[in-house]
């Protein structure tokens, strides 16, 4: 047998732009890939293959993402593009009088206080019936193959499975978090890179929203089953917050930046901030990817959008000022007028997260971005027992400041990291890209689509190239092959930078482009086990 490091790579690789027609996927994980193209294979469209792939990553890459994860999406239907947000809400049993009374003054990562409802079974169940060929059943089929008969862990996903065990070995104390152990590390350690891994809980819990619509997970056994081990271990989550819940479709956002239209999904989400940001800098010519300049005025108008979606984005039911106002093009124009030559602090630090982002098109000219999330890592440690259910930890980040614009309350959307990207073009669609990873979406965002609209690079060069991420205060985390000289002059703008060995904190993007011609441009993310699967 062949003894070799999956993780090991001396050599520099590169990856191509890849070329289709009749369909294509691109996303985090090989099969999850597959399982995509396979349903668009047998007849599916470009939505059904969405949500197959969602259903299979989280299988295959549960350390971002879950059955009890949240999700958002853009989709372009004949000639319109559709909002999709499926964030669920808190308990409505929660406060923040009932949190401070248990002993904490911000919301915990672990344990069922940051828990809100799930949203990923109603999304992909919502998907499927208003633009979905296949019967609902056959779509999420591969997944349940997937799980039942085991998986072997890709590389990346191996690396990031192992930092949780060695982490909740320390931080998931007591009988709440032994299913996660008996799930995840069933062997008493976290499965390595080429290892089968099976979950046949999770092929269960799959077979039941296949064969319901979801209705289960809602409104049935699969409830019941959440709701009972919430009431066993301290949980607040009832009957009434699950069965009451349904997904929102939404009229996406956009700014027009270069001549070209990128939208977004509105707040709660945080996909506003990259429009604040792209606002900021859309009358500037932007001369060149390795210019100190560049980089010091992208840096600084990610932390004034920043700054203004930590005081004004919440549930929208919750917001003091409209969304309209926040992408006026002089409030904007005066946040430009604010950056001078050197960094300023802002006053806000933004947190950690982990997500798992797809794009998907068919020969139909019908093209999806969809992005769900445990928000970080495997999210709250908490799991259904039998099920294979990790519960996610969105409401980490609720504030306990009644003050504050996202304080937690009753049946409340918290802000949300995970953002869909779209781009189109004199009503025509040019096709979905997104970027995961927290607070680091907007970022990429901003990032990847300079390197599009500013720089002309392919789509696979533009995932590619270096990033830099605004950590808190003036400190920017830099990718390694950002040029020395560059550095040094955002160094001396005031920038406190910090040189990264491992890209994983950067993002995971995927893009997918339709030419005029209809053939189809793909590109996946060097960062990850990403794969592009065409036909």
């Amino acid at each position: 047998m062949l003894n070799f490091d999956p993780l090991y790579h001396p050599y520099p690789s590169r990856r191509m732009t890849v070329y289709g027609r009749r369909g294509m996927v691109a996303t985090s994980h090989p099969l999850a890939a597959q399982a995509g193209l396979a349903v668009l294979q047998a007849g599916g469209n470009a939505m059904d293959a969405a949500v197959a792939t969602a259903a299979a990553l989280t299988v295959v890459e549960p350390t971002s993402n879950g059955i009890g994860s949240d999700a958002f999406a853009l989709i372009w239907h004949q000639g319109k593009l559709h909002g999709l947000n499926s964030s669920g809400p808190s308990a409505n049993a929660l406060n923040i009088k009932k949190v401070n009374s248990m002993g904490y003054q911000e919301m915990p990562v672990y344990g069922w206080l940051p828990v809100t409802v799930p949203g990923a079974p109603a999304a992909w169940a919502a998907v499927s019936k208003k633009f979905g060929r296949l019967p609902f059943s056959k779509v999420l089929a591969p997944a349940i193959e997937l799980a039942e008969q085991g998986h072997p862990v890709a590389p990346i996903a191996g690396k990031y499975w192992n930092r949780a065990y060695q982490a909740y070995q320390k931080k998931l104390q007591g009988n709440l978090f032994e299913e996660w152990f008996h799930t995840f590390a069933p062997h008493g350690r976290p499965p390595q890179p080429g290892e089968i891994w099976r979950s046949p809980g999770h092929a269960r819990t799959l077979i039941e929203i296949a064969e319901t619509q979801a209705e289960s997970f809602y409104r049935g056994r699969i409830a019941e089953q959440i709701v009972q081990h919430a009431a066993a271990t301290g949980g607040f989550l009832s009957i009434e917050d699950l069965g009451s819940y349904s997904p929102e479709w939404v009229d996406p956002i956009s700014i027009r930046y270069r001549g070209y239209d990128v939208w977004e999904i509105p707040p709660n989400g945080q996909g506003i901030v990259a429009l604040m940001a792209l606002g900021m800098l859309a009358e500037d010519e932007l001369a060149g990817r390795e210019n100190d300049w560049v980089l010091h005025l992208s840096i600084e108008a990610i932390k004034k959008a920043f700054q203004i979606a930590k005081e004004e984005v919440t549930d929208a039911r919750w917001m003091r000022t409209t969304k309209e106002d926040l992408l006026s093009s002089e409030k904007l124009r005066a946040c430009r007028q604010q950056i001078g030559t050197e960094a300023k602090q802002p006053g806000i630090q933004p947190d950690a997260g982990g997500t798992v982002y797809l794009a998907t098109a068919d020969g139909e000219g019908n093209m999806v971005s969809f992005i769900q999330s445990n928000y970080m890592g495997f999210g709250s440690g908490v799991v259904v027992p039998g099920t294979g259910i990790s519960l996610q930890n969105r409401g980490h980040t609720f504030s306990l400041n009644e003050q504050h614009i996202n304080a937690l309350a009753p049946g409340k959307r918290t802000y949300h990291t995970i953002i869909p990207g779209f781009l189109s073009k004199d009503g025509e669609a040019m096709g979905p890209f997104g970027v995961m990873g927290g607070f680091m979406q907007p970022q990429g965002h901003l990032q990847v689509l300079q390197n599009v609209l500013d720089f002309q690079l392919n789509p696979q060069a533009a995932l590619d190239a270096p990033r830099w991420q605004w950590v808190e205060g003036n400190r920017v985390q830099i990718e390694r092959n950002i040029p020395a000289h560059v550095a040094e002059a955002l160094s001396q703008r005031g920038h406190e930078l910090q040189i990264m060995n491992d890209g994983g904190s950067f993002g995971r993007g995927q893009i997918i482009w339709r030419r005029a011609d209809g053939v189809l441009a793909g590109a996946t993310e060097p960062r990850t086990d990403g794969c592009v699967a065409a036909w």
